[in-house]
């Protein structure tokens, strides 16, 4: 049975799941459709056309599916998408897409955004992410699956980030950062893998072979966009197979330092 304040202001439309917690001084748009077991906490906004899914925990004063900070928006028809498993903490700020944009954020499951993060139009965020306080992803981002970004970092409009990736705090990202990468700094460089993810996840197979895969690519004088592609034809490693067509697919380049060839 869903629990729903008498003080929480729910429009005609919404549709509300079962066993559904919904706090004090809420208020819940009519294009809302908020799955079962979800738990709002007092003080926050479901707006617009946002779909969330089952077993999602939203903390009080999150605003999620307000309309894009975008200039261009004129009032079009635009979604806000948010699966399973979430937890969204105090004073988060979701925003919908843009028709410029297809029209969708899409936020996917299990995964923490913790407070203060903004997620801005347009964003793609895989499953199992973690963005540390006060980070924030411009329109347009993509962020892939089991990625940590660390507090007070920014993220620029349409980069990518892929999957498996640590981005250390205070950061600022302008570049794409390829899966299993480890980056920081302002503006951030790849460091090196992301040697703790990685472990956690993959055998020592796999771990070698993006270790050696990782000094092609980033520690050798040959451009990086010829290196991944020799590299994706020769490896049978689907991680490496990941890592090389996502720099083969950069349109806002890599940032790394490259590796001066020292004479003995």
């Amino acid at each position: 049975m869903s629990k729903i304040s008498p003080l929480a202001i729910i429009e005609d439309g919404a549709t509300i799941g079962k066993d559904v917690e919904i706090g004090p001084f809420c208020f819940i748009s009519s294009g809302a459709n908020i799955g079962d077991g979800t738990k709002i906490e007092q003080h926050s906004s479901v707006c617009g056309n946002t779909t969330i899914g089952k077993n999602n925990h939203i903390f009080s004063h999150a605003v999620i599916g307000s309309i894009p900070q975008d200039l261009k928006y004129d009032g079009e028809d635009v979604e806000l998408i948010i699966g399973d498993n979430n937890k969204i903490r105090e004073f988060t700020l979701f925003n919908p897409g843009t028709k410029g944009g297809g029209g969708k954020t899409i936020i996917g499951s299990h995964n923490l955004f913790m407070g203060y993060v903004h997620i801005g139009h347009d964003v793609i965020v895989g499953n199992h992410c973690i963005l540390s306080n006060a980070a924030t992803l411009a329109g347009h981002v993509s962020v892939g699956n089991y990625t940590v970004i660390g507090g007070f970092t920014p993220v620029h409009q349409f980069v990518r980030i892929g999957e498996g990736c640590m981005i250390g705090g205070a950061s600022a990202i302008s570049q794409d950062i390829p899966p299993f990468c480890l980056a920081e700094g302002n503006r951030a460089l790849v460091r090196g893998l992301n040697a703790v993810g990685i472990r956690r996840r993959f055998d020592k197979e796999v771990i070698k072979e993006l270790k050696d895969a990782y000094r092609i690519l980033f520690r050798s004088q040959e451009n990086i966009k010829d290196s991944a592609a020799t590299l994706l034809e020769s490896s049978e490693c689907i991680q490496v197979q990941t890592m090389c067509q996502f720099i083969l697919e950069t349109k806002r380049g890599i940032p790394y330092e490259r590796v001066k060839n020292y004479e003995l």
